[in-house]
């Protein structure tokens, strides 16, 4: 999960790129979803990928208009196997 922060509040300048460059993400990171908060400051992005090093790439493509946040995560039934031998 990618938790990101913008920098300028409103986010045009970063609908304004992407939609001028595209996501910029290197091959073997992949976009799955996204939600926007509705004062348009954060956005989650769901992305896979299994190499974490891609994310460094791809920040640097916009670390000058996002603060982000890295956060690994598994899906629910992914956790429910993990867990299930201590249950």
């Amino acid at each position: 999960m990618v938790i990101e922060q913008y920098k300028t509040p409103g986010a045009v300048e970063i609908y304004r790129r992407a939609k001028q460059q595209g996501r910029m993400m290197p091959d073997g990171l992949e976009y799955v979803s996204s939600w926007v908060d509705l004062t348009f400051s954060r956005c989650y992005q769901l992305m896979k990928t299994e190499d974490v090093n891609l994310f460094d790439r791809w920040i640097n493509n916009w670390k000058d208009l996002v603060d982000f946040e890295i956060v690994p995560v598994r899906t629910s039934a992914e956790a429910m196997e993990k867990i299930a031998p201590r249950l």
